[in-house]
């Protein structure tokens, strides 16, 4: 095995136990294990990377194997001896869905195993429509994506759901949420896993943007990274020793009071406040206000000067906030996404970059990698399908706690 490939197979994954009646946990390190590295790896180096023995590690893999998770993929040559052969995770073998409900739009995914997305379907939020018909409307995309899409719901692990907080995980309910009007407490979980028949999970989105960068994003070798979404709203999901935080209700990530709190109305009234857009792009609801946005990027990238102030303004906010945030979790990499980060990244990233790099308490014991999402402005369905992903097939580490 080579000197770079034991390299990132000791950074990346979780070390297993040996100890008995622990299966379960140790068969989704192996997993996980296979997962994070798409070219293969052999059972040897399972056994080196996960800490297991080659017995349990040779034990687990046949289980793998039998399931149809995994499967062999070819023959590594390590230059003497017995050809090793590597083991891959089987994309098709199972699939989750995600839906993301913001205020502007429902996005809805299907994702392999691998985290790719093989179906997807997005619709405007409905205005003025009852919960009880727009819940209605959603069960049926969700029923609509599976079956255009072709995939066996027997394969279907289960159904991720990411919402604009505040909410509650544990009930499945969403509280209340700025620019959705008339969602006080609506039983979002509930719902949708009794109208799909799928077993569903509910997440702050900005917390399931984060799972999706663990699991298939810009940050499947950092255990130690923030990321901050931008959509109708702003917010920030973090991640430390390869453990994503919720936070004592499950609404972790709120970012006003880092000073860094964004949202494309807010910036749309301050630009027409500031005569860099007209009367006419006065937003009365998200949709509104992401198209005001759109024309005010637009203006900001052709010169016009108040445009480009407005949005360096609150570029540098952001910058002081996730830095500030870096600098307290001890962070690697700041991952930026979202729905609306795309208009502005152009002026943003150059912006930020520099922020955090020229920052003492950030470069003074290691650098931190600023980048931008490589899953897209479906960042937080995509995370809401690896919701199900993670549950299902990850370590879980508080799996151990004896009751």
């Amino acid at each position: 095995m080579t000197t770079k490939r034991a390299s990132a197979t000791k950074t990346s994954i979780r070390r297993g136990t040996n100890l008995p009646r622990m299966g379960d946990f140790n068969e989704s390190v192996v997993l996980d294990a296979i997962r994070r590295h798409k070219a293969g790896l052999s059972r040897v180096e399972l056994a080196q990377a996960t800490g297991l023995s080659a017995q349990t590690v040779s034990n687990i893999t046949r289980r793998l194997l039998d399931q149809g998770v995994a499967r062999e993929s070819g023959k590594q040559s390590t230059g003497s001896g017995k050809p090793r052969t590597l083991l891959q995770v089987t994309p098709g073998a199972r699939y989750a869905i995600g839906v993301h409900l913001d205020p502007a739009v429902i996005t809805y995914v299907l994702l392999d195993l691998l985290g790719t997305v093989v179906a997807r379907r997005g619709e405007p939020t409905p205005r003025g429509v009852h919960t009880e018909a727009l819940l209605a409307g959603m069960a049926a995309s969700v029923g609509a994506l599976v079956a255009d899409s072709g995939v066996d719901r027997d394969r279907v692990l289960g159904l991720g759901i990411a919402a604009p907080g505040p909410v509650d995980p544990v009930a499945g309910l969403v509280i209340d949420p700025p620019e959705l009007p008339g969602w006080g407490s609506v039983p979002l979980r509930e719902r949708l896993e009794a109208d799909t028949g799928f077993p569903a999970l509910l997440d702050k989105d900005v917390i399931a943007a984060a799972v999706a960068e663990r699991w298939s994003g810009a940050a499947t070798d950092s255990r130690n990274f923030l990321f901050f979404y931008l959509g109708t709203g702003s917010g920030m999901g973090l991640v430390v020793d390869d453990t994503v935080l919720r936070g004592s209700s499950g609404n972790v990530g709120e970012v006003g009071g880092l000073g860094a709190a964004c949202s494309s109305r807010a910036l749309v009234e301050e630009a027409i406040e500031l005569g860099a857009l007209g009367h006419e792009f006065t937003p009365t609801d998200p949709q509104d206000a992401q198209r005001g946005l759109e024309h005010l990027a637009g203006v900001a990238a052709d010169g016009e000067p108040r445009a480009a102030g407005i949005i360096d303004r609150w570029g540098v906010r952001i910058g002081r906030g996730v830095t500030a945030a870096a600098t307290l979790l001890d962070s690697d990499t700041i991952i930026f996404g979202g729905p609306l980060w795309p208009l502005l990244a152009p002026r943003l990233l150059p912006l930020i970059e520099p922020m955090v790099a020229e920052s003492p308490f950030v470069k003074a014991v290691h650098p931190t990698t600023v980048t931008t999402t490589a899953i897209g402005e479906d960042v937080a369905a995509v995370g809401a399908a690896c919701l199900v992903l993670d549950r299902t097939l990850s370590a879980q580490p508080r799996s151990l706690l004896l009751a």
